[in-house]
């Protein structure tokens, strides 16, 4: 019996290829990977294709379980979201057609437009926050998100005049964030991370991402983030997540022990005020709702319009 077309390795390497570039998200980039899996395949049915993209999805999810510095420190639970959206569609597809050769070319041409259209993400989150962020707010930011990134851009360049109060760590990582908002003439300020607290009375509105989003609602996100929402629920300041809707995740954690990696944390669904999604601006509590329509196939907004998973 011939070997798979694609080894770990080779869906490794591709996922890395992909993380390279720096644009990518790392769900989008499992995809694109899984996509690789297909294009090398030498399956002849629908079972066999299925057989060897788990054997890909459970290659990437061990990946970056032992080697997190592929993602920066990130969790893996963004990866494990993505790969399980596109097994679900490639399931759904199995189903719309009989023959083998007609669905693995609709897959292909499906996945591809995700992969293309998933950044259009970020401006349409952009574009459901702009009236929430006031002229002359300021805004606390927590973590290297892009999401937030291209929130506070898009605020700029419509007019709206914003101050960033960056939140600075030991990875120096708030530093990067405040050069390149400023590259964008958004005034910025950095702060220690010790000084949230003392910095929280002066905040308008406080705007983190997410690595991956709960079923409950809850986020996980760069270790802190539940300090800030601590800080910014006791001086009852909103605190707004932005994220793409391929982060909703399978996940329900009891507790910042049920997270290996101690580079991120959990914030419960209490602390939140809204999330900004390309799906709309949501509740906590609608996200277990809208995660089950993007797994089964209900068309929402965004790239669920280019491709109905």
């Amino acid at each position: 019996m011939a070997p798979p077309a694609c080894a770990s390795g080779d869906v490794e390497a591709c996922f890395q290829r992909s993380l390279a570039d720096g644009t990518r998200a790392a769900p989008v980039a499992a995809i694109e990977a899984l996509l690789g899996v297909i294009e090398r395949s030498g399956a002849q049915t629908m079972h066999g294709l299925q057989d060897e993209l788990c054997e890909g999805r459970k290659a990437l999810v061990e990946f970056c379980e032992q080697r997190p510095a592929c993602l920066g420190g990130r969790t893996e639970l963004g990866v494990s979201s993505g790969c399980e959206l596109f097994l679900r569609h490639v399931t759904r597809t199995f189903l719309e057609f009989g023959d083998f050769s007609e669905c693995r070319d609709e897959i292909l041409r499906r996945g591809r437009a995700f992969a293309a259209h998933a950044t259009n993400a970020r401006d349409d989150i952009a574009g459901h926050a702009s009236s929430f962020l006031r002229d002359g707010s300021r805004v606390l930011v927590h973590g290297r998100s892009r999401v937030v990134q291209a929130t506070l851009k898009a605020a700029a360049k419509s007019g709206v005049s914003l101050e960033a109060v960056v939140v600075n760590g030991a990875d120096d990582c708030g530093a990067c964030v405040a050069q390149e908002l400023r590259e964008e003439g958004i005034t910025t300020r950095i702060i220690a991370d010790a000084a949230v607290a003392r910095e929280m009375e002066v905040i308008d509105v406080v705007l983190v991402g997410a690595e991956a989003v709960a079923e409950n609602g809850g986020v996980v996100n760069k270790v802190g983030t539940l300090t800030v929402a601590c800080c910014a629920r006791a001086m009852r300041r909103p605190l707004y997540v932005a994220a793409e809707s391929y982060k909703f995740a399978r996940a329900f954690p009891l507790g910042q022990r049920d997270l290996p990696n101690a580079d991120v944390d959990y914030t419960p669904p209490d602390f939140i005020e809204l999330l900004f999604t390309d799906l709309g601006v949501l509740t906590p509590a609608a996200v277990s709702y809208c995660r089950s329509g993007c797994t089964s196939g209900v068309r929402f907004v965004s790239y669920l319009q280019i491709c109905p998973w």
